[in-house]
């Protein structure tokens, strides 16, 4: 399978992002930070990664929490999935909540999220008086029934 290549500058002391099993999506993002974060319940932060990248055009990069993370320390992204779009040159952020019931602490280095290249389809809109008929029709949430 061909690779995507993308230009990234890395002002961090952490090794580039990399995908830890052949059959990852995605990547892990570290924290690159001069001193730790505590994140008291329910407070959120701005967690810098040192990463800056430049994806070809018609690709986005995907920010997503770490199911570890989530499920041992409550922590999650918010934002979720946040996207960077093709055009984005700053730090690569992550937005960080504590969502347990004790102050969590983020060190340098710390695995914070994921990232996913993905590509993205450019849609041109076409305006019409009626959309086609099908069997769910407007039905919204749990309309279908199925659990």
């Amino acid at each position: 399978m061909a690779q995507l290549e993308v230009k990234i500058v890395n002002k961090s002391e952490h090794p580039l992002p990399a995908y830890a099993t052949s059959g990852a999506s995605g990547m892990d993002l570290k924290a690159s930070i001069t001193e730790n974060i505590v994140l008291q319940t329910l407070e959120r932060t701005l967690v810098p990664t040192g990463l800056f990248i430049e994806l070809p055009e018609g690709y986005e990069a995907q920010i997503r929490p770490r199911s570890g993370l989530a499920v041992k320390q409550g922590l999650t992204c918010l934002n979720t999935p946040g996207t960077i779009d093709a055009d984005y040159r700053g730090e690569i952020k992550v937005i960080l909540i504590n969502l347990s019931n004790e102050p969590q602490t983020i060190q340098n280095g710390d695995r914070i999220a994921q990232m996913v290249i993905q590509k993205v389809e450019i849609i041109n809109w076409t305006p019409v008086e009626q959309l086609s008929e099908t069997v769910r029709a407007a039905g919204g949430f749990g309309h279908t029934g199925k659990s």
